[in-house]
């Protein structure tokens, strides 16, 4: 049976991703605290910058927390000041991993949000941890350093580091690529602009990745790195076609050069066997019914 009653620690629990995390959390009853740069009043709310190693310390020691699950970052591929990707995902965790070391009792489990980003564009058809980084872009650089970083606390904490592969669900910003096409369905759009159409990825549902870091929570395979991913992989094409399909709306698609990465992967799908093996049962729902429930929302 599932630990239940932790006092959890979310960084960037206002995020995409933090939402999810505390509802899946709270559904086995765990007491949630959240700390971010946004201001907040709702309980158990810190307002801390991690580049502000004072305000993480005092945030930390406050919390005292039982599991950590740091989901802080910059993660949209495309912003525009490649500086702020070191210093929040490299420098900003570190400066977590500090306070939470000096904390006693030190927590019993920390969970790091790294990326599949870090493989790049690799030459594997079926990516698995074991597979050579290479990573493409001061986003994947910056995750992949954070890794190497942690490792200097693997001796005074329980750290698991997790690599997500794609995934979405409702309300993820409209700048990643599956909202994107959502929304232009939903309004009805005439013409949607487009990078690479022929890039296959893998996709996965939010709530099945909450899911997964709640078990690895409850497990906690400290040292480890794993993949969460679906182990599918669907070019953009396809899945536009099948929006089209779905909705009975037919949208021009143009081809915008700036969208297009000249070092962009074209086909990326990960294997789950790791997490399979640590976790149990693993079957997210298919991409093709994430995007029905953002598309209707219910």
């Amino acid at each position: 049976m599932a630990d239940t009653g932790k006092r959890v620690l979310i960084t960037g629990i206002h995020g995409f991703t933090g939402q999810y995390m505390a509802r899946e959390l709270r559904r086995f009853s765990h007491e949630i605290f959240g700390m971010g740069t946004h201001p907040g009043s709702e309980p158990g709310y810190f307002r801390a910058d991690l580049a502000d190693q004072e305000m993480v310390t005092d945030a930390c020691r406050r919390i005292s927390p039982h599991w950590v699950v740091h989901l802080a970052a910059i993660s949209f591929v495309g912003h525009k000041r490649p500086g702020d990707f070191y210093h929040t995902n490299i420098t900003g965790t570190r400066n977590l991993l500090a306070a939470l070391a000096e904390n006693n009792p030190p927590p019993e489990g920390v969970l790091l949000a790294g990326s599949a980003a870090v493989y790049g564009n690799s030459d594997s058809t079926v990516i698995t941890e074991d597979t050579e980084p290479n990573p493409g872009s001061d986003y994947a650089v910056s995750k992949l350093a954070m890794e190497y970083m942690a490792r200097l606390w693997s001796s005074c904490l329980p750290l698991v580091i997790t690599r997500p592969f794609n995934y979405t669900g409702i309300g993820q910003s409209t700048d990643f690529i599956l909202p994107k096409i959502v929304d232009h369905f939903q309004r009805r759009a005439p013409v949607m602009e487009m990078g690479n159409m022929d890039v296959y990825r893998d996709f996965c549902d939010v709530r099945a990745v909450v899911r997964a870091c709640r078990k690895l929570l409850e497990i906690m395979p400290a040292g480890e790195i794993i993949n969460i991913c679906s182990g599918r992989a669907v070019s953009l094409r396809e899945l536009i076609r099948w929006m089209s399909t779905m909705t009975g709306h037919e949208i021009q698609v143009r081809i915008n050069p700036e969208y297009v990465r000249s070092n962009e992967a074209k086909i990326q799908r990960g294997d789950p066997g790791k997490l399979r093996t640590i976790i149990g049962e693993w079957d997210p729902p298919a991409i093709e019914d994430t995007l029905s429930w953002m598309f209707f929302r219910q």
